[in-house]
């Protein structure tokens, strides 16, 4: 007989403060593993994705943005910053197991809702705080959003064309952190299953992002070099770039690491005089001849598609890949099944990306859209919380569910 799969996280309960985008992404990542994701807004201070939409569109439920961070998740209005909202919240702590939450450092506490206030309401409860600089320190009261972050850990300094000044800046501090911080969740429940305690947990986008530029750190303190601008360069690799092809703005990209891998490159392209060539006869000379070695794959790349160059150099075994438009990707066997079709009960079906992981036994799911504002009031309150319609009312009147 054929059991029933069970998805990972069932039966945990995450409190979701989160907004913008990091804080989202922990709390998405959570619900696609099958945790009960309730999200904190209240109708005055809703997710600035939501927000946005509304002041720029006639759509009351948010951008695409916002349904994509949010699906899977309940949604409920209250107001922390009035007493009665605040303990509404611990009551909810109560029969939780996580928290995630991405304020400024302090922001909960200054509404009794830090993480020392609802451990002595919960002892189990594990809390995530994900900020710009971390919750101790000079910096912890700076101000970031996800490209500021990206400055502060130091990658900025490395996007540009080589030799030229910084473009930034990138965009990959918030998924990076939520990926940090959802594993460390992750570890927390674990911990807990041993000691029967919750834990506390400080990611910063400093210390997730810094990692990501470990060669640079190692290259300065070991012999006191500064690393720049790179543009697609690579330290050890060449060729390692982007070219292009034929047709409007196509490209492809080619990684080479090993002298293996250039001899089966140059034999592939009808190009084997290369290797006779002294400046392309080792890495070492290929990285000391990079400009020459480039324009000359360049004047190869142009005479083909990028899917073209893309299958005669991946036969012969060599890294490369054409840029993939989104529609492309949509299209695309191999990638169209990792897409999943939801309904939302504003905008209709819509396609999401599908869940990241793919576990064999406890696969995760996309169990429904993202909430409407205020969307499970009832639910949350009512059944979760045992309020009588008579205290909702009141609550309702008074403002703190809102």
């Amino acid at each position: 007989m054929r059991v029933k799969k069970v998805l990972p996280l069932q039966g945990y309960r995450v409190i979701d403060f989160g907004w913008v985008l990091v804080g989202p992404l922990v709390g998405m990542l959570l619900a696609d593993m099958g945790a009960e994701v309730i999200k904190i807004e209240t109708r005055k201070t809703v997710d600035s994705s939501r927000m946005t939409a509304r002041n720029r569109s006639r759509d009351p439920e948010g951008d695409p943005s916002f349904r994509g961070l949010n699906r899977g998740k309940l949604g409920i209005t209250v107001d922390m910053s009035v007493p009665k909202g605040a303990e509404l919240l611990k009551e909810l702590a109560k029969v939780s197991d996580v928290v995630v939450e991405n304020f400024s450092p302090g922001v909960l506490a200054k509404y009794g809702l830090g993480y020392d206030e609802l451990r002595r309401t919960n002892p189990q409860i594990v809390m995530v705080s994900l900020s710009g600089s971390g919750q101790s320190g000079p910096l912890r009261d700076l101000v970031t959003y996800g490209p500021t972050a990206t400055a502060l850990a130091g990658h900025d300094s490395h996007v540009g064309y080589y030799g030229e000044r910084p473009l930034g800046p990138w965009g990959y501090a918030d998924p990076n952190s939520a990926i940090y911080a959802t594993f460390a969740v992750l570890s927390a429940l674990v911990s807990r299953r041993k000691t029967g305690l919750g834990q506390y947990i400080d990611t910063c986008q400093w210390d997730t992002g810094v990692v990501n530029i470990a060669e640079s750190i190692i290259d300065y303190t070991m012999n006191g070099r500064i690393a720049g601008t790179q543009g697609n360069r690579h330290p050890a690799m060449a060729p390692h770039n982007d070219y292009r092809c034929k047709g409007e703005d196509k490209w492809v990209s080619i990684a080479i690491a090993t002298d293996d891998e250039w001899r089966r490159f140059c034999k592939a392209i009808g190009r084997e005089a290369w290797l006779m060539d002294e400046r392309f006869a080792d890495s070492f000379s290929r990285l000391h001849n990079i400009e020459a070695l480039d324009k000359l794959i360049g004047e190869w790349t142009i005479n083909y598609t990028p899917q073209e160059a893309t299958e005669l150099l991946q036969r012969a075994g060599v890294a490369a890949m054409s840029h993939m438009e989104v529609g492309e990707q949509y299209h695309d066997p191999h990638f169209r099944p990792r897409f999943e079709e939801i309904e939302h009960p504003f905008s209709g079906k819509e396609i999401v990306a599908g869940v990241l992981w793919k576990l064999s036994d406890t696969p995760g799911a996309i169990r429904r859209p993202a909430p409407l504002i205020g969307q499970h009031n009832d639910y949350i309150f009512k059944e979760l919380l045992g309020k009588s319609e008579s205290e909702i009312g009141r609550l309702v009147g008074e403002k703190v569910i809102y």
